[in-house]
């Protein structure tokens, strides 16, 4: 198997069968797994974690809190206003949705769903619709409408500027679909390539593939914990940049 192989086998989504819903056809695939284990998380161990009152988990607890405070506290009122912490339940789930998502992909013989651009354009589609309604349930449907030109701009430019605009709001979102998509993707390419050149030089000389070994093995490691980093990264820019975005829709000011 060579490289481009190995690549496509750890990083495209593998679809074992399909389920029909009438005219609609879903994909039961590797990806699809993977966010049915993050979903049953969310649901069923946060809240076991949350109510649970044994002293073992409390650390655990403190974490989940200290989390939940921060988004509040730091992301969703600081954008959003007072009426953001409203929203808190949506900003909280999204960014653990896909934190959960991304460290699944850390785990031996899973995946990570977020490097499936299907996967990322989806959470990207609920921020476009979040920031949509947030803004015309701030603001009114005809005054948002008018917010979004902003104000003083000349007339003959409205026809112009109008469209642009509308197409900004699909590019916010279409933007978040591919930083996230890409991020998640580069770091298993990198690994998978400094794992390849292990072969790649030991198919030369297999005295020059046990040389290149150790380097590439130190190399692994430190994208892992790199890796690590940006899993939580990710998950707090992806929700931090929707707060901004949904703000900007309620507050065209």
């Amino acid at each position: 198997m060579g490289l481009k192989e190995i690549l496509e086998h750890h990083i495209v989504d593998h679809i074992w069968s399909w389920l029909y819903f009438g005219p609609l056809k879903l994909p039961v695939s590797k990806h699809l797994l993977m966010m049915g284990l993050a979903s049953l998380i969310l649901l069923v161990a946060l809240p076991l974690l949350i109510r649970s009152r044994s002293a073992a988990l409390a650390p655990f607890r403190a974490m989940l809190e200290m989390v939940v405070l921060f988004l509040r506290d730091e992301v969703v009122v600081p954008n959003l206003g007072r009426k953001g912490a409203a929203y808190l339940g949506y900003f909280s789930t999204l960014f653990f949705f896909i934190l959960t998502m991304n460290l699944l992909g850390m785990v031996p013989f899973g995946a990570t769903a977020t490097g499936n651009l299907a996967v990322t354009a989806g959470l990207a589609a609920t921020t476009f619709l979040l920031i949509n309604f947030a803004g015309i349930k701030e603001q009114g449907l005809f005054s948002y409408l008018a917010h979004i030109v902003p104000k003083g701009v000349p007339a003959w430019l409205y026809p112009l500027l109008f469209p642009m605009e509308l197409i900004g709001l699909v590019i916010k979102a279409f933007a978040l679909c591919i930083r996230l998509f890409a991020n998640m993707i580069a770091g298993h390419i990198v690994i998978l390539s400094f794992i390849g050149f292990i072969f790649i030089f030991g198919s030369i000389n297999a005295a020059l593939g046990l040389g290149v070994a150790p380097v590439s093995v130190l190399l692994v490691l430190f994208i892992l914990l790199l890796e690590l980093f940006v899993a939580f990264l990710q998950a707090y820019i992806f929700t931090f940049l929707t707060a901004i975005f949904t703000g900007a829709a309620m507050h065209p000011h």
